[in-house]
């Protein structure tokens, strides 16, 4: 029977606004270091009830509030503005730090700094200022971006049209993570020459609807529903032109961002996979008969099977602190060089921490032993938000992308996607 909740998972519903001011104030972060310490106490904090938090039908609201409360979400926010500018290296460890906890969680933040990527790279001071500002003091980005339907990913059909001091908007979204609780629902729609736009609307604004209809087997808490657009008025002071960071000869590295963050939430998987694997083992797992050993712990080939996995989750951290760097030298000098480079430096992480995320989500069961495919373990949780979150974008594309552009010198493709 269908639920009355709107915030019952799936219950199709529409959402109404979060409520402002929320009651727990936003911390002001001022450093690299007490980022990743928050971020480190955070996580502690989620995994206290994962389990059985990602087991209940409904959407995560409260720990979200704590989570955007902890300032993490305002991070990217330059110095200039008042925030902490870390570099995306950090960004990189806060986002698998709070994966390895709750991956869907990780997730829902993951257009909120994307959004704030596109502010920084196309926005006027003026727009700088404003929505810098109401992230700081803790208003939350949403994503209304991708459709269905289209012949390519890239094929818009939300259109927006100028009317005086503002614009309107009209179409449908789909996956839109983050939207279901946000304060702010950045929407990428395309102008009468087909050229796209982000328009930053209020989620409170007539015609602009959130429907809690995320039916997904993975990243069930996400809450990517569908976003409803009926002739939503966004002001002309909150219109970006997005498509100014894809232009070939003075690209910006948005599209590596969001990538990024994709790869990092993917790595962060791994790691708490990893983490309840050598739990469980230690503490649950029987030795195998033929192993002679007292301990599943002592198993040779237990032993070897981690001892590959955790060198792989080394080299994903060693490659998404590479491509945090390679972010941050295409932010200070973008060229078409710097941003291609940290293109296919994001494209290698994503093919490591993608592999390992559904590599290491398996083994868990493979290694732990029958056992813990117990349901009040809920450790299938990992395997179904790996699967589900590392469909974002193919990563077979990922190496022929890296391919080229060492065999051939051939930059990635400029897009969101890449």
């Amino acid at each position: 029977m269908p639920s009355s909740d709107p915030f019952v998972i799936g219950s199709g519903l529409p959402v109404p606004p979060p409520v402002w001011p929320r009651t727990m104030p936003t911390v002001r972060i001022e450093s690299d270091i007490q980022a990743i310490q928050i971020a480190q106490d955070f996580a502690h904090h989620l995994k206290q009830n994962a389990a059985e938090r990602e087991r209940s039908a409904r959407f995560p609201l409260d720990e979200l509030n704590r989570y955007s409360a902890s300032g993490l979400w305002g991070i990217t926010v330059p110095r200039a503005y008042g925030g902490a500018g870390v570099s995306y290296a950090t960004l990189g460890t806060v986002v698998q730090t709070i994966a390895a906890a709750d991956g869907a969680l990780a997730q829902i933040a993951q257009n909120h700094w994307a959004a704030v990527a596109v502010i920084a790279s196309c926005g006027t001071p003026e727009q700088q200022k404003e929505l810098f500002s109401l992230i700081l003091d803790g208003k939350r980005c949403g994503n209304a971006f991708s459709e269905r339907g289209n012949k390519k990913l890239t094929d818009l059909s939300t259109h927006l049209v100028p009317q005086g001091d503002h614009v309107l908007i009209n179409g449908k979204k789909y996956y839109c993570t983050g939207a279901l609780a946000a304060d702010l629902v950045p929407i990428v729609a395309v102008d009468k020459d087909g050229v796209a736009w982000l328009a930053i609307a209020d989620r409170d604004t007539d015609g602009l609807t959130v429907l809690n209809d995320w039916s997904a087997f993975g990243q069930r808490q996400t809450g990517s529903g569908t976003v409803l657009l009926d002739n939503v008025k966004v002001p002309l002071t909150r219109v970006l032109p997005a498509w100014k960071a894809y232009i070939p000869e003075s690209p910006r590295p948005d599209s590596a961002i969001s990538q990024f963050i994709q790869a990092a939430i993917d790595g962060g998987i791994a790691q708490g996979a990893l983490e309840e694997t050598v739990f469980f083992v230690k503490n649950r797992t029987r030795p195998w008969i033929d192993s002679n050993q007292d301990n599943a712990h002592e198993d040779p080939y237990t032993r070897h099977i981690l001892g590959g996995l955790f060198a792989r989750l080394s080299a994903c951290r060693a490659l998404l602190d590479v491509a945090g760097k390679k972010i941050d030298a295409a932010l200070t000098h973008p060229t078409p060089e710097t941003v291609a480079s940290a293109q296919v430096s994001v494209a290698e992480a994503k093919i490591f921490t993608t592999e390992l995320a559904i590599d290491a989500t398996n083994r868990l069961f493979e290694l732990a032993g029958t056992a813990s495919t117990d349901t009040r373990y809920n450790f299938d949780r990992y395997w179904r938000n790996a699967r589900t979150h590392t469909l974002h974008d193919p990563i077979r594309w990922k190496y022929a992308i890296v391919g080229n552009y060492y065999l051939n010198g051939t930059a990635p493709p400029l897009h969101a996607w890449s």
